[in-house]
């Protein structure tokens, strides 16, 4: 009610001004156009034509000015001759004065008046009152008045005219909006708990007081983007009830001069005019960057503003009641000294949630949404890891859009599978036009992953495999994690660069031949491999030694360019350990794959008859056991089952060129015994 009344008083403050300015301006109009001549001014020479030809039965005198009525209308013509008008019944003339004009055309007009011809009168001039003659003074002075008026106005608020130098922070005191508690905070419970000391502050100040703490004045939520961390800031400003500016980093810096130590004064003073509040600084890396580094130097406008930052957050007086929230998901490259007690003395580390977490911020974000009977969030939560909160309202969304394109009434499993597939790795693309032997080195690649992945114990369990193009990939092998990871083991990194191998491994296995799809997987397998030599210590040869920095560019606050710690002798040994791991690996993926030859092409066949298997039927089809409405012709066009002699793919350093020309020749005797079996199998099909 009061919300509405307030509007009401400001919509008719505002009617009233404008309604008082629009009348001022009438009157001014009107007093510069309503003395203008109705009647059509001609010259001196036009009113002696007009009187002597007895064509004017009526003339006024008033001042110096004569009125002259027409017996009959006449034409009026412009410059160029052109007619205005041909209806001209009065004319208006300018006279010297009324002896002049007297002495000129006296005798004329006396005998006209006398035959009754002509109608002759003068009138004094009207006297105007006082008060009429200051309305072009008072017009002036006041549209002068409503201009500086408006312009000052406009410079009360952010962004306006002339309004550099105040604050762009948006101000949220609305009790009546809904507020954001943390109860909808879910998957950060000891982050809450460290916020509710903060909101335990600001709601009963005197306790701490009283016992002489001093509350944290500032908190720095660090994370990575979507964890929620905007959100928990917001809970604090709902459970506490007090006053929230927000704003974000970037809104400090304009092109102009000064302007960002001005929009941090004014913030400040802001916030002590409404203490207690709480004042959040979105992305506070656009500002807080370090000192000193990059391109520019101490003069640079992003610096001026930090020292500002810097005075204002250490100069509260004793509990001001103000207190600083900011969020980050680049502590590394904030300024050592606003990290220090005093200013930011607490930071609150906001990560991606757990497999419990998971599922709690998915029964929030499905409040609303009708569930299906078949819809188990534990699973979902399992099948989500690394998810932040931001991606798993995402997927709920999605889910729902999903299930409203199928005009269905509920979010069913199904549902939420695509959406999820849809969210990690793209829309799915069935209209593709994929010729058959791409397809079939699609499956084989995927079948290799998938094979692998069953293969090593240290792997997560295969959810599904499909051929079908998503995004920008051709197809796919998903994984269900049974517990989430904090930390990886030497052997587990192995066992993933032996997965990532997995299908340029097959492909050369049972097609002899490979293709650019492995070219990602191979990319991550020689990344995996050059951080377990470089930071993890992970190498035999080279040690427990981390060689190089972390990556640090020009303009995220860190160093002109980075230099390496170590010499060009031990940057060819860590090459050469790199590819001994890669080549290791490969190794051990083919004879895997060899072994198992069998299981691969099973694989494959269903998936290029299926073209999307779940992993159910995978473990099937690994086990060698029939499935459902499995195809009859599903052996049709597909390499032999009988797998070609087992042979190293990158050969190690120490085997001679003899041994890898007699590995050739073996292989190349295979294929020529199963290209002769195959003329047979032919021949004999033809009879």
């Amino acid at each position: 009610m009061g919300r509405g009344v307030d509007s009401l008083k400001k919509y008719w403050k505002s009617f009233g001004f404008y309604a008082v300015l629009l009348i001022v301006l009438t009157l001014f109009a009107y007093m510069l156009l309503g003395s203008q001549p109705t009647a059509v001014e001609k010259v001196y020479s036009d009113l002696f034509r007009e009187i002597e030809a007895g064509r004017v039965t009526e003339l006024t005198i008033v001042d110096n000015k004569a009125y002259a009525k027409l017996s009959e209308p006449i034409k009026v013509t412009d410059t160029n001759g052109k007619v205005i008008s041909d209806k001209v019944t009065e004319i208006e003339v300018d006279i010297p004065n009324i002896l002049v004009f007297e002495q000129d055309l006296g005798d004329t007009i006396r005998a006209q008046v006398r035959d009754g011809k002509l109608k002759y009168n003068t009138e004094a001039p009207a006297s105007q009152p006082w008060w009429l003659s200051l309305l072009p003074i008072l017009g002036t002075v006041g549209l002068l008045v409503f201009i500086y008026i408006f312009f000052m106005q406009q410079s009360q608020g952010g962004g306006k005219a002339m309004s550099f130098g105040k604050s762009k922070a948006k101000m949220n005191v609305d009790t009546n909006k809904k507020k954001v508690l943390f109860s909808d905070v879910a998957g950060a419970d000891e982050e809450k708990a460290e916020l509710e000391e903060i909101v335990e502050f600001l709601k009963y100040p005197k306790k701490f007081i009283d016992l002489g703490a001093r509350i944290p004045r500032g908190v720095l939520l660090v994370g990575p983007p979507g964890t929620g961390k905007t959100l928990l800031a917001k809970a604090v400003s709902g459970e506490a009830g007090v006053p929230f500016f927000s704003i974000s980093g970037s809104d400090f810096v304009e092109m102009f001069v000064g302007v960002g130590a001005s929009r941090v004064r004014d913030l400040f003073e802001q916030a002590k005019k409404n203490s207690p509040c709480i004042v959040f600084i979105d992305e506070i890396d656009a500002v807080g960057r370090q000192r000193g580094a990059g391109l520019g130097g101490g003069h640079d406008e992003r610096e001026q503003t930090l020292n500002q930052l810097l005075v204002e957050m250490d100069g509260f007086g004793e509990n001001a009641g103000v207190i600083i929230l900011a969020a980050t998901n680049r502590p590394d490259i904030l300024d050592p000294a606003l990290l220090r007690p005093g200013r930011f003395d607490r930071q609150v580390v906001v990560g991606v949630p757990d497999v419990v977490g998971r599922e709690a911020i998915l029964k929030v974000h499905s409040k609303g949404k009708p569930l299906g009977d078949d819809v188990d969030l534990s699973v979902i939560a399992k099948t989500t890891a690394g998810f932040t909160g931001a991606d798993l309202e995402n997927l709920m969304n999605e889910a729902a859009l999903l299930a409203a394109r199928e005009n269905d009434t509920k979010i069913h499993s199904h549902h939420l599978e695509d959406a999820m597939m849809k969210v990690v790795v793209g829309t799915e693309k069935k209209s593709r036009k994929i010729t058959a032997h791409e397809n079939k080195l699609t499956a084989f690649h995927e079948a290799g992953h998938a094979v692998i992945t069953r293969l090593l114990p240290s792997q997560d369990k295969v959810h599904e495999v499909s051929i079908i193009p998503r995004g920008m990939a051709g197809g796919y092998t998903m994984h269900l994690p049974s517990e989430d990871k904090w930390y990886r083991s030497k052997m587990e990194m192995i066992d993933e660069i032996v997965v990532l191998l997995g299908g340029r491994v097959a492909e050369a296995v049972a097609l002899d031949d490979i293709s650019t799809g492995a070219s990602n997987d191979i990319e991550r397998a020689t990344d995996i491999a050059r951080k377990m030599v470089t930071q993890y210590g992970m190498s035999e040869r080279l040690g427990p030694i981390s060689y190089g920095g972390s990556a640090h560019e020009v303009f995220i606050g860190k160093d002109l360019a980075q230099s390496k710690n170590y010499s060009e002798e031990v940057a060819a040994e860590i090459d050469e350990e790199i590819r001994n791991i890669v080549r290791t690996c490969y190794n051990r993926c083919e004879k895997l794959l060899q072994e198992n030859f069998e299981r691969l092409t099973r694989v494959a066949n269903a998936l290029i008859e299926r073209e999307k298997i779940s992993g159910e039927e995978f473990e099937k089809l690994f086990l060698g056991e029939p499935l459902e409405d499995e195809p009859k012709d599903s052996t049709a066009d597909t390499p032999a089952a009988k797998p070609p002699e087992f042979r190293p793919a990158v050969p190690d350093q120490q085997e001679s060129e003899s041994s890898a020309r007699d590995h050739a020749e073996r292989r190349e005797e295979a294929g020529q015994i199963d290209k002769t079996k195959d003329t047979e199998q032919k021949e004999e099909e033809e009879k």
